[in-house]
C-alpha cells in the first residue's frame, strides 16, 4: 500500500531530475479534460464523445443497425474530427521535436483555442445539441482531444495517454500483487483512472445542474495554465524537454 501511494504522490509531484520532468501531472490535468469533455459530448451532444473513440467505433455500429438514441452522423463527425487533430498534433510534434515542453504548450494552446469556440458557440444557441451547432461542437471539440491524443502519444509519458484507460485498468490488474505481479505502477495507473473520473464526475454535475456549457469552461480553466506550464517550464530546455 506504501509503495502505490507513493507511485501515486510521485506522478503528481516528481522527483528533482525526474526523466519526464512535470509532464506527468500536466497529463493528469489533460486526463481530468477527457472526462470533463466527454460528459458534455455524450450528455449535451447526444450519444457521442469525443475523446474516447474505442466508444464512438461502438456507437457508430449501434447507429448502423438503427438502435435508437445513436447517430451515424455524429459518431462519424467525431471519429473524423478526432483524426484530423491527431494528424495535426504529429505535424506540430514533427515540427517542434524535440522539444517536448513546447509539444506540449503549443497543443494545449491550441486546445484552448477551439474550447473556447466551444463555449462561444454553446452559449450563443438554446439547444447545442441539435442541427448544426451540435456538429460544430463536435468538429471542434474532436479536433481538440485528437491534438491532445496525438501530443501525448509523442510525449511518451509511460500509462497516461490522457483518453483511453481500458489498457491502463487493464495493466493495474494483471501487474497487481493478487494477479501474481509486483504491483509496479499501480499508484500511478490509478491517479490516471481516478483523473478521468473526477473530470467526467464534475462535467457529469455541471451539465445536470447548471447552464449548458460551464462543463467547457472549467475545461478552459484547467487548459490554460497547462499551456502557460509547459512553455515557461521548459523555456530554459532541461534534460526532460528533449524527446526519450
Amino acid at each position: 500500500m506504501r509503495k502505490t501511494a507513493t507511485e501515486a504522490w510521485r506522478t503528481l509531484v516528481p522527483v528533482p531530475g525526474d526523466r519526464h520532468g512535470p509532464l506527468a501531472p500536466l497529463l493528469v490535468v489533460l486526463t481530468v479534460v477527457s472526462g470533463l469533455v466527454d460528459a458534455f459530448s455524450y450528455l449535451a451532444l447526444g450519444h457521442v464523445f469525443v475523446a474516447n473513440m474505442t466508444g464512438n467505433v461502438v456507437f457508430l455500429a449501434f447507429a448502423l443497425c438503427g438502435a435508437k438514441g445513436f447517430s451515424i452522423g455524429s459518431s462519424a463527425a467525431a471519429l473524423v474530427a478526432f483524426v484530423l487533430g491527431a494528424v495535426f498534433s504529429g505535424r506540430l510534434a514533427t515540427r517542434l521535436a524535440p522539444r517536448r515542453g513546447r509539444m506540449l504548450g503549443a497543443t494545449a494552446a491550441g486546445q484552448v483555442v477551439l474550447v473556447a469556440a466551444s463555449v462561444v458557440v454553446g452559449w450563443s444557441v438554446g439547444h447545442p445539441g441539435a442541427g448544426a451547432t451540435r456538429y460544430a461542437l463536435i468538429g471542434l471539440l474532436g479536433l481538440a482531444m485528437g491534438m491532445q491524443a496525438g501530443t501525448a502519444r509523442r510525449l511518451a509519458v509511460p500509462d497516461l495517454n490522457t483518453v483511453v484507460l481500458t489498457q491502463t485498468i487493464a495493466g493495474t490488474a494483471v501487474d497487481s500483487r493478487p494477479a501474481g505481479g509486483t504491483g509496479s505502477q499501480v499508484g500511478r495507473r490509478g491517479v490516471g483512472v481516478l483523473a478521468m473520473f473526477i473530470g467526467a464526475l464534475v462535467g457529469a454535475l455541471c451539465q445536470l445542474h447548471l447552464a449548458e456549457p460551464v462543463g467547457l469552461v472549467v475545461v478552459l480553466v484547467l487548459l490554460v495554465p497547462v499551456a502557460v506550464a509547459a512553455a515557461h517550464l521548459s523555456r530554459s530546455r532541461p534534460p526532460w524537454d528533449l524527446a526519450v
